[in-house]
């Protein structure tokens, strides 16, 4: 019988560094680099500008994804630092954190290596679209709260954890996808979209979107396609998938920075107005049947029957925050204990709220409290992503 769950469409190899503030500080000395030039948009060409890329996230205290001139520029930093390899991408994280629960998936890859299928669970099925072997690691930063860095005029202190992600991965730039996955999907009553943000050529994106539109018609009826939003090289980009695919998508899914990037503004998670607001103007940009906000504090659907989301918004968030306190290697065990873990009073304070005043167009839950100092911060939205489709189920 075939797979349920169909997750596409890229995947890599991860570096996850282990901070070390000593190694940092090192490298601002050794670079000369100072607070003025600090800037998330810094063009990445050296060792250098990723350091100071690195540095201005950890200074905002924010997430993000950045390309890199050369995978040599990763390879470089890495060493400087403890670090292990894992699976990256939207769709194989999902598919690792399904298995945990006892769910098998079809994927979609564009690389596989030696450690690619060392590291897939060996009975999910997969088609690659690159016959060769091939690596384009990802560098994966993750800072916890209450970091600090100080060398020079450069003096940072985090306030929260969060992550970042760094490569220059050709085979998600290309992102050629194989066809054949439209047989491993016949059966599919999910089909994840994820993993195009990396790609730079616009002509080249519009023709793996009229794949994947080939790809969609071999789903039977009633199966939901969701999509993960994620950080794009090129922003625009986001807009052309929007209009191809837009009538396709049952869901469209995005964390609190990417919702603030379509705002173009910071929001307060904790204000129901503006959070209200948010989604409206968010629903006005993306007109799909459902939206799917998930953030640190808890996490919503609006739209149609928002409501029946209800059980798949809680997987998600359990999943999300199993993975922040176990990291890779969590269990079904792991899984239920933060499953029955009370949330936040200010946030359950919050969701309460949103759900009272709510009609069927907007469901909220919150996410479990937990004190972690040495937590997952890479990761979290994928894990939610594995939770929340095996929901659907």
């Amino acid at each position: 019988m075939k797979e349920k769950i169909a997750l596409g469409f890229g995947n890599n190899i991860d570096y996850e560094i282990t901070w070390n503030s000593s190694v940092f500080e090192e490298l601002i000395v050794r670079y000369g680099i100072r607070d003025d030039e600090l800037d998330i948009n810094t063009l990445i060409r050296s060792e250098r500008d990723l350091v100071v890329s690195i540095l201005s996230f950890l200074k905002l205290g924010i997430g993000g994804e950045r390309f890199v001139a050369t995978s040599a520029i990763i390879e470089e930093l890495a060493q400087h630092f403890d670090n292990k390899m894992t699976l990256g991408g939207t769709s194989v994280r999902a598919a690792l954190a399904m298995r945990t629960l006892g769910y098998t998936s079809a994927l979609h890859l564009v690389t596989t290596n030696d450690q690619v299928r060392a590291l897939l669970p060996p009975d999910c099925p997969y088609v690659c679209s690159n016959p060769q072997d091939q690596s384009y690691p990802h560098l994966i930063v993750q800072f916890s709260k209450g970091i600090r860095v100080k060398a020079g005029d450069i003096d940072i202190h985090t306030n929260r954890p969060n992550r970042l992600i760094y490569h220059s991965d050709d085979a998600n730039i290309a992102m050629n996808l194989d066809e054949g996955f439209a047989d491993l999907v016949t059966e599919a009553r999910v089909m994840l979209i994820s993993g195009f943000n990396a790609m730079q050529d616009e002509s080249l994106l519009a023709d793996r979107m009229e794949t994947v539109l080939r790809i969609i018609q071999n789903l039977p009826d009633g199966a939901q396609v969701f999509y993960e939003d994620a950080g794009f090289y090129e922003p625009r980009f986001c807009h052309l998938i929007y209009d191809i695919l837009a009538k396709h998508i049952s869901i469209f899914s995005l964390n609190e920075d990417e919702l603030q990037d379509y705002l173009k503004r910071e929001i307060d998670l904790l204000d129901i107005a503006e959070i209200e607001q948010a989604l409206q103007v968010l629903q006005k940009l993306i007109p799909v049947p459902v939206i799917v906000v998930h953030t640190r504090h808890w996490a919503l659907a609006y739209g149609e029957q928002a409501n029946r989301f209800a059980d798949a918004l809680k997987a998600g968030v359990t999943m999300a925050t199993t993975r922040f306190c176990y990291g890779d290697d969590f269990t079904a065990e792991n899984y239920r204990q933060v499953e029955a873990l009370p949330p936040d009073e200010e946030h359950a304070v919050f969701v309460d709220a949103v759900n009272a005043r709510a009609n069927d167009r907007l469901c909220c839950v919150p996410v479990a409290h937990v004190d972690q100092s040495n937590a997952t911060t890479v990761g979290l939205g994928d894990a939610f992503v594995g939770g929340f489709l095996t929901a659907l189920l």
